[in-house]
């Protein structure tokens, strides 16, 4: 069997945390699956970015890390709000995968509990490298395109997701 590794995030935004996690999963492992969870989520300020946005985003951003996309999938799974049922989920979605790569408490707890060998990620400088920061900082109107790859800054311009991401603030009614 093919040593698959695999790593969930909702990637909203894809930043360089996750680029820097990716690249040191693919050190271990012969190929990579990268579940975006929360699949079914955009458009709200939590997950502003549809799955086939964040796609494009990891997409672009391994190709610009030159990562042999070869040994990667990028698969979006939606929610499954039964706790139990949620890693059989994930199983018909993705390739076959022996372990996961993940320090998310909740995510490691399952995937142990269905049989999963569970591995650690190292942290990228988590304060600064968090989707939740990176979208705090769009809205506050700071510079948060260094914390993203590149290409990814681009695709948020082309696609005007950072008004998108004001326009999700407001209160008035219309």
């Amino acid at each position: 069997m093919v040593n698959c590794g695999l790593y969930v995030g909702r990637f909203q935004p894809f930043h360089l945390g996750h680029l820097g996690a990716i690249k040191e999963v693919l050190t271990k492992v012969d190929e990579l699956v990268i579940v975006i969870g929360s699949a079914q989520h955009s458009h709200n300020l939590e997950n502003p970015f549809t799955a086939g946005e964040r796609l494009v985003m990891i997409q672009h951003s391994l190709q610009e890390a030159d990562i042999d996309l070869d040994r990667v999938w990028i698969v979006p799974v939606p929610d499954m709000h039964l706790h139990m049922l949620w890693v059989s989920a994930v199983e018909g979605y993705t390739p076959k995968f022996n372990k996961l790569y993940s320090n998310e408490p909740l995510t490691r707890r399952l995937f142990i509990e269905s049989g999963y060998t569970v591995e650690n990620i190292s942290l990228f400088d988590r304060q600064t490298y968090s989707s939740t920061f990176v979208r705090e900082k769009m809205l506050k109107g700071e510079n948060w395109a260094a914390l993203v790859p590149k290409s990814v800054a681009d695709f948020i311009g082309s696609i005007d997701g950072v008004n998108r991401l004001r326009d999700l603030t407001r209160t008035d009614k219309i």
